[in-house]
């Protein structure tokens, strides 16, 4: 394999952002890409200036010298797409959330482990600049033993795609657990050091996102609102929020607080948009001390950096597939909970 590695997208709607990140690094060479929407194909083969357009993603993996795929098409399609890549020697990065279901999660993981291939996992929350200092403060062990914690993503109304695939489980999974909440969640456990969850319990709604699906006539089958408590092998817990419509005074609320033996930390956004702040605090000599943390406007990396950088390095990539399982587990765990009305246990 050449420095210089060559890409496919498979996906154009969130791959849009795929084949753009790929196409400023250097690094690598967007051969290839892949929809069933003929105009979105060429208007992107035409402003990336892509060689290689299909409407079979089969069809793609098979270009000489492809190196690696990003998967970025409706969560149903993630495992079938990722293991395919991967059987045919291709490093995989795929779309949150991983799969459906765990079984699926799984499989994909130990596909690429059969076949030496990266596959990592699109949590590309984390990489904000403040999840990294965040992570380094952690890190310095300046926190302590971190037991508790709770990570939210409402939106006061906010539904993606509202009658599209997004909101039909057949398609999805599920709603703004699986489509926020998986980013809050990943969030929290990568700061948590990723214990392994061992029991959840959840409730969902679809009150407002019901009533209004009803009223447009349009397809929604999903929650609007999920709520869950996770409990971790190592004696933490966690609280997870997610909705896309709740009446809330916040158009955008994102949070995430920690607490720690010695201190906690909070990372949230800033006028109800995507721009974020965090700050630590610290008990020290029975007094108290907020930090907050000054961050670089040129800090941070992107997932689609690590992902060339994994691959590049021969390591094994951050977002690994086996910490997409585990979030995998929980939020299979968390819908089944809040289907049957018990706590979910893991084996």
């Amino acid at each position: 394999m050449s420095q210089t590695l060559k890409v496919a997208v498979v996906g154009l709607g969130m791959g849009g952002a795929h084949v753009a990140n790929f196409s400023k690094d250097p690094r690598t060479e967007v051969i290839g890409i892949c929809d069933l929407n003929p105009d979105r194909l060429e208007k992107v083969k035409d402003k990336f200036d892509i060689p290689n357009t299909f409407d079979d993603a089969e069809k793609m993996f098979q270009l000489e010298g492809l190196d690696a795929v990003s998967i970025a098409v409706p969560n149903a399609f993630h495992r079938d797409l990722t293991v395919s890549a991967l059987k045919k020697g291709l490093h995989v990065l795929c779309e949150k959330p991983m799969a459906m279901t765990v079984a699926e999660a799984e499989e994909m993981e130990q596909t690429s482990l059969e076949a030496g291939k990266n596959l990592m996992i699109n949590f590309s929350h984390r990489c904000h600049p403040t999840m990294e200092s965040l992570k380094k403060v952690v890190e310095s062990g300046a926190l302590g033993d971190i037991y508790s914690g709770r990570t939210v993503w409402h939106r006061r109304r906010g539904m993606p795609g509202f009658g599209g695939w997004f909101g039909q489980k057949k398609m999805s999974g599920g709603g703004p657990l699986i489509d926020l909440g998986v980013h809050r969640l990943d969030q929290a456990l990568w700061l948590m050091d990723y214990p392994d969850p061992i029991s959840v319990s959840g409730c969902t709604y679809d009150p407002i996102a019901r009533a209004e699906a009803e009223k447009q006539g349009k397809d929604f089958d999903v929650e609007d609102l999920a709520m869950g408590f996770i409990r971790f092998s190592n004696g933490a817990s966690l609280i997870i929020e997610a909705s896309w419509a709740v009446n809330a005074p916040e158009r955008e609320h994102m949070v995430t607080q920690l607490y720690g033996t010695k201190g906690g930390l909070i990372q949230r956004n800033l006028n109800q948009g995507y721009e974020f702040e965090a700050e630590v605090f610290i008990e020290q000599d029975g007094s108290h001390y907020t930090q907050h943390l000054d961050v670089p406007a040129n800090a941070g990396s992107s997932s689609y950096r690590e992902f060339i950088d994994s691959i590049l390095e021969g390591r094994k990539p951050a977002a690994s597939a086996d910490q997409g399982v585990k979030v995998q587990k929980v939020l299979e765990g968390l819908y089944t909970s809040a289907e049957t009305g018990r706590e979910v246990r893991f084996d």
